[in-house]
């Protein structure tokens, strides 16, 4: 009974790697551009850099924090301007594959991006994709300042 469950386990497994490599195939839309993220708090620009593509943090909700701080990362550099996304290359049907680093504490993840109908998509994990965590950026087409502020 065990090896059936085991089986079924495993069918089912590979079933749902199968399925969720199709729903995210991509489209031949560029990834190049200004991206506000999931949470609305932050634009990336995405723009080619090399062989691949790479993103730079060009807007934030809060430039300032409530006690007179600006966003700074790990080393104490400002979050604005700052490249989280880097090494990527377009490695099968549109798929982008590199690295992203968490501003606010420096993790830095695999990734994998694409982009469709619904925006940009950014899988973050650590081993497989399969096991990550996926957020949608839409297309941003706000005001920019210089500062950072978005408007």
């Amino acid at each position: 009974m065990r090896a059936v469950l085991s089986r079924a386990a495993l069918a089912l497994l590979l079933a749902s790697a199968a399925s969720f490599s199709v729903a995210r195939a991509a489209t031949n839309q560029s990834p190049v551009g200004t991206w506000l993220t999931q949470d609305r708090d932050g634009v990336i620009q995405i723009y080619r850099c090399g062989a691949g593509i790479c993103g730079r943090i060009v807007g934030m909700s809060e430039i300032v924090r409530p006690d007179g701080t600006r966003p700074v990362d790990r080393a104490g550099h400002p979050q604005c301007g700052l490249v989280i996304l880097r090494e990527t290359a377009d490695t099968h049907a549109h798929i982008w594959s590199g690295r992203i680093t968490n501003p606010d504490d420096g993790s830095t993840w695999r990734c994998e991006s694409w982009v469709d109908a619904d925006g940009l998509h950014l899988r973050g994990y650590i081993f497989v994709p399969m096991l990550g965590q996926t957020q949608v950026w839409r297309p941003y087409t706000g005001a920019l300042h210089p500062d950072c502020r978005m408007g």
